[in-house]
């Protein structure tokens, strides 16, 4: 495979105007020269967002600076109808618009226009996907604080509940140990058409991607080692927002209550039973026996009879695994440890209290845990 050559960074952009100097701040600094930015600046018809979105469309096609297309899907005509609407068909439109234009030694860098990112980011994302050829990548990130506490201690409870999770499943070496932010991964063009590309969706599109390049080729989550994962890190802001169901702007704007119910900590053993299932899966195809994921399973899938299909499907060992870890998937995983109420975690188990502790303890828990999972990727 030829080497990666050529980078397009994909922004979607809604009522993003006072992010844009900053933004194109931190793109202007790159040290890799080799991109072109490519910026959907999208809204419903008869959004309130417009009249952001036509300063944006002002200041954008005013700028001079880094190789820029701007597409819009904004003003009136153009705007999002019916189903179609929201970030996943505006990232949809980016990443196909990208495809259609670029060749086999491309990437697409998938931000968002309130992140920030290091002078060697774009350089540190192509080495890595050099280095993993036909690998799709998910990146470090990192929410700074924002200064008001109001919004900072919901972020960090969310932030640490993902470090958590992903820990636990880093441990265990599962197939789908990654965090799924839009703002926060990277792909080559062969591979995000071998997976048929982005399923638009009202949110959860960048969980979606991500499990299909995991299921279909190697999913990468560190940078390779000559860059520093802490410095590289994608850091969008930490805000509240109602613009897509759930995710980190949602979860800030719910509050800290609806956080606890919603997004729980789970016990190790929560992460040993995964380990188990997945561990008896080339024993299953000698024949039956029960998983700690089994009943879960039967229940999900509507059926009884959990391997003999596949056993009848795919007459080898190694084909026949592949196939169970397709079907135990990462939603499979997360919906089996919320539907056990003795796996979670008691926040008043967790060594701080996300509710009273001083917010220093809040995010030295929040770097120990960043420092543990760049560790384990």
């Amino acid at each position: 495979m030829p080497a990666y050559g050529h980078i397009s960074v994909a922004i979607p952009m809604m009522a993003e105007y006072d992010n844009l100097a900053h933004l194109f701040g931190c793109l202007e600094r790159q040290t890799f020269p080799h991109f072109t930015v490519f910026c959907c600046v999208n809204n419903e018809e008869g959004s309130p967002a417009l009249d952001d979105n036509l300063r944006t469309l002002d200041w954008l096609h005013g700028y001079r600076g880094v190789a820029l297309e701007v597409i819009d899907r904004c003003t009136p005509g153009h705007g999002w109808q019916g189903k179609q609407n929201g970030v996943g068909w505006a990232r949809k439109t980016l990443f196909d618009t990208i495809a259609a234009q670029c060749g086999d030694d491309g990437i697409v860098v998938s931000l968002d226009a309130d992140t920030a990112i290091a002078p060697e980011y774009l350089q540190g994302v192509l080495d890595t996907l050099n280095d993993h050829p036909g690998a799709a990548f998910s990146v470090p990130y990192y929410h700074p604080l924002g200064g008001n506490e109001t919004l900072d201690r919901p972020m960090l409870r969310y932030e640490c509940y993902m470090r958590h999770y992903l820990i636990g499943l880093l441990r265990i070496h599962n197939p789908y140990a990654f965090t799924a932010l839009g703002s926060a991964m990277a792909f080559p063009l062969t591979a995000y058409r071998r997976v048929g590309g982005i399923t638009p969706m009202a949110s959860g599109e960048d969980f979606y991607l991500l499990q299909k390049f995991a299921k279909t080729g190697t999913l990468v989550s560190s940078f390779v080692p000559s860059h520093d994962n802490a410095r590289l890190a994608v850091r969008p802001q930490g805000r509240a927002s109602a613009r897509v169901p759930f995710g980190t702007g949602p979860a800030i704007a719910r509050g800290m209550e609806a956080i606890e119910a919603s997004y729980p900590f789970f016990r190790p053993e929560a992460f040993e039973a995964v380990a188990a299932t997945f561990e008896a899966f080339p024993a299953l195809y000698d024949g039956e026996a029960e998983t700690p994921m089994s009943d879960f399973l039967r229940q999900q899938l509507r059926t009884d009879d959990l391997w003999q299909p596949l056993r009848r499907n795919f007459r080898d060992r190694e084909h026949f695994v592949h196939a169970c870890t397709e079907r135990v998937d990462g939603l499979r995983i997360l919906q089996f440890l919320r539907s056990r109420p003795d796996f979670r975690l008691p926040d008043s188990e967790m060594p701080v209290d996300f509710r009273t502790d001083p917010l220093a303890t809040l995010d030295s828990y929040r770097n120990r845990l960043f420092e543990q999972e760049l560790s384990l990727r």
